[in-house]
């Protein structure tokens, strides 16, 4: 049989008013079963039976009763919600662990908020990677995996200022985040969670605290600000003048630099002042120490979780100036070594080095007129770019050897539009006139610094080779392009290129595996880093 549910209250002078399951269920809105059963499992108890064996709860219980329900009805277990609840018995207690559980659970539903959010400009894939992997995450998760990263990354190292951001890296979303900061949170929870993050920051780490590096002071710290703004601002000049780092031309950029260098509190190398190679090598050093992209990300990341302005990444200046240093180890050192190879003065190519460069001009036009403005956006084995950008930098090199070939450089700059409205006419134009310019009586024999103007004309050859066989594999044509030169331009290359740093930021990208029976371009390609297509 069921238990009453029409007698009431019941009340005496001695005992607190209680009432039985139906009355309950009236005051709190659970039907009867759901009472019957919560009691059933210990979620609340009845205070009280009657002689007739039925339940009486008290004010108490109809308040525990009332907290359970909202609890459920915000989805917590029952199990939840007991552990929650038998915590306290008195009424303030209850009502304050009711109050608690709400705003924990408003937090993690303007967190999910925030979060789905985001989703809606991600992809698909990744939006749900990111939902399972972070947001699902309870706070003490999260403080749990901070935890386990530092421990891990760090260990005993006496680094502090690293420490206090990784801390920092756990901090909850706040309470109404953009959607900046939303992205922020969730890829720091990425990157945390990863497999790179770790070494990167734990060699960061030992560098600082092999080098005594704390936490600076404001002179200090606003002293390394112009430090690095001195640098990136002359790298970033070099780079938009299309000044290679592995060349010659990056030494004076680096000189420059050294010299802002050596009297800052960065070099802390007592009595090194003076350029050469020690003062390039700890430049290197402290520059590779703080070149990782995955550690710079991280310090962006928790800038903009915070609020905070987030300083500009440096990745591509501090690639071009490690490379610069690679190249360039001793002021002067590339330009020797290059002089010392130019000394030789025979020409391999077959009928001379100008016949080679009429012949590699007209395939690779040919080639050019082929394409089209709907190539233009196909990428190119040459990473980064599209048909279109190696279209531009095919008329650009024509361009550049050709002006310096005339004695002046050219007027415009390697990024600008070499295009107009006619890719083809464009080409035609600038190879014509860098074959007119190499034409000149005593050209070829001219010293253009630490090279003969013959060199000039071999690097116009080579580039058009290696840029034509770019060309040739993104629109679908045959790309043994003239092979006797690509057999000769190997050697030449090889003599030329292969003591340059294949880094990030480098002319050329490691060399790739080629067959031994494939086409010579391919081979050549291969050396100057492409990945023939099988």
């Amino acid at each position: 049989m069921g238990e009453s549910i029409v007698s009431g209250m019941h009340d005496d002078d001695s005992e607190r008013p209680t009432w039985n399951i139906g009355s309950v269920a009236r005051r709190t809105g659970l039907p009867v079963k759901v009472i019957r059963h919560w009691s059933d499992v210990g979620l609340v108890q009845p205070v009280e039976r009657t002689s007739a064996g039925y339940r009486r709860y008290d004010a108490a219980s109809v308040a525990r009763l009332q907290l359970a329900r909202t609890l459920r009805e915000l989805g917590m277990g029952l199990g939840e919600i007991r552990a929650a609840l038998d915590r306290e018995d008195s009424l303030p207690d209850v009502a304050a662990a009711h109050v608690e559980a709400l705003e924990e659970q408003i937090r993690r539903l303007r967190t999910h908020q925030a979060v789905l959010r985001a989703v809606t400009h991600r992809t698909t894939h990744e939006g749900l990677a990111l939902m399972t992997r972070t947001a699902r995450m309870s706070p003490d998760e999260r403080r749990a995996l901070i935890q386990e990263f530092l421990a891990e990354t760090l260990g005993d190292l006496d680094v502090p200022y690293f420490r206090d951001g990784l801390i920092a890296a756990g901090a909850d979303l706040p309470e109404r985040p953009t959607d900046d900061q939303t992205d922020a949170w969730l890829e720091l929870g990425e990157l945390i969670a990863g497999d790179r993050l770790r070494p990167a920051m734990r060699r960061t780490a030992q560098y600082a605290a092999a080098h005594e590096r704390t936490e600076e002071d404001a002179v200090a710290a606003q002293e390394m600000v112009e430090l690095t703004a001195t640098w990136t601002a002359r790298v970033r000049e070099a780079i938009d003048a299309g000044t290679a780092p592995d060349s010659p031309a990056a030494d004076p950029v680096v000189a420059g630099i050294v010299a802002a260098w050596l009297p800052s509190r960065a070099n802390t190398r007592a009595g090194l002042s003076a350029d050469g190679v020690e003062a390039r090598g700890r430049l290197l050093e402290q520059l590779t120490a703080a070149s990782e992209p995955d550690v710079e990300r991280f310090w962006q990341l928790l800038c903009v979780q915070g609020g905070r302005p987030a300083p500009p990444g440096l990745a591509e200046e501090g690639d071009w100036l490690a490379t610069a240093l690679r190249a360039n180890p001793a002021p002067g050192a590339r330009a020797a070594r290059l002089g010392a190879l130019y000394r030789n003065g025979s020409d391999p190519w077959p009928h001379g080095v100008l016949d080679s460069c009429a012949r590699v001009q007209d395939t690779v036009a040919l080639l050019v007129r082929t394409a089209s403005p709907a190539h233009f956006a196909i990428p190119t084995p040459c990473e980064g770019w599209t048909v279109r950008g190696l279209l531009d930098h095919l008329v650009w090199e024509n361009t550049l050897w050709g002006s310096l070939a005339q004695g002046a450089p050219p007027t415009g700059g390697h990024t600008d539009n070499h295009l107009g409205g006619d890719h083809a006419a464009a080409f035609d134009k600038a190879a014509g006139e860098a074959l007119t310019a190499f034409r000149q009586p005593g050209m070829l024999e001219r010293s253009f610094g630490p090279a003969p103007g013959r060199r000039v004309v071999e690097q116009l050859v080579i580039e058009l080779l290696v840029h034509g066989w770019d060309l040739a594999v993104a629109l679908g044509h045959d790309r043994d392009l003239l092979p006797d030169l690509a057999r000769t331009a190997l050697p030449v290359v090889r003599e030329i290129y292969d003591d340059l740093p294949r880094t990030p930021g480098g002319s050329f990208a490691p060399p790739q595996p080629v067959p031994e029976g494939a086409p010579a371009m391919d081979h050549l390609a291969g050396y100057l880093g492409r990945r023939p297509p099988c």
